[in-house]
């Protein structure tokens, strides 16, 4: 069972930024945060192919630094610099230019395998895709408390693990949705079908926005840039964003109406 989310600044509002050595822990979703911009440091040689790999790297930052191991998820068709990544012991999936961002510093690629692992129930996991659910979350008080979401889809590489997002939180998160479905912290909505899908012709196209630049204005006046870089299968109008500012991965509807 799971701590459940406490406050954090949101996209609009901006980062307040701390250091790798002061990272958000997980009260309630486990998170890094920052605010600094991407330092790059120049491309050396073609590496290797990483996606499925241990990885460890020093995070230096702010004067601090702090040793992250993970999980790399995925590679970016888009910006191929840019990979996602699930670290050990955090909840949101990150994105970083592993071999560009000088914040990341003697990265290693770890003998460590992932066990392989099998879905018990792959119907129950296919009808969760695209759906609206209530994901339960312990408080550091006790009681419970209800986080509404949607899930997006299962995750890469760990595959009994799975993408969700909420509504007041609309980042990128991966949990092992099955085993909290079967300990009753996990309900599907039974209104999901409604509008939750969006239904498409056989053979219908439907333009994507993945590749395109986006401009989010803040409540303070300001702006933050980014890109789009993936589109949910499960729900066309959804988007994964990576803003230029941040590592977190944002999750918003672009063809939402009112």
């Amino acid at each position: 069972m799971k701590n459940a989310a406490g406050h954090r600044h949101t996209a609009d509002k901006g980062h307040a930024g701390v250091s790798g050595s002061m990272m958000k822990k997980k009260n309630p979703h486990k998170k890094h945060k920052s605010s600094m911009g991407p330092t790059t440091k120049a491309l050396s040689s073609p590496r290797r192919n990483i996606v499925g790999c241990r990885i460890q790297h020093v995070w230096k930052e702010g004067g601090g630094h702090v040793v992250w191991k993970g999980t790399v998820l995925d590679q970016v068709p888009v910006n191929p610099a840019l990979y996602l990544i699930k670290y050990d012991g955090f909840d949101c999936v990150y994105g970083l230019e592993l071999h560009k961002d000088e914040r990341v510093q003697g990265l290693e690629v770890l003998p460590d395998r992932l066990a392989k692992s099998r879905l018990t129930d792959v119907s129950l996991a296919d009808a969760m895709i695209g759906k609206a659910v209530e994901h339960m979350f312990e408080t550091e008080e006790g009681p419970k408390e209800e986080w509404r979401g949607m899930v997006l889809a299962r995750a890469p590489i760990m595959t009994t693990w799975f993408y969700i997002t909420y509504e007041k939180d609309p980042v990128l998160y991966m949990y092992q949705l099955l085993d909290d479905y079967k300990e009753g912290d996990l309900r599907i909505m039974p209104d999901s079908n409604d509008g939750i899908l969006t239904e498409r012709e056989p053979g219908e196209v439907v333009d994507s926005l993945v590749g395109k630049q986006v401009e989010y204005a803040k409540e303070d006046g300001g702006k933050r840039t980014g890109m789009v870089i993936h589109q949910v299968e499960a729900k066309p109008s959804v988007y994964f964003i990576k803003f230029d500012d941040d590592f977190l991965i944002y999750v918003y509807d672009l063809v939402k109406t009112s």
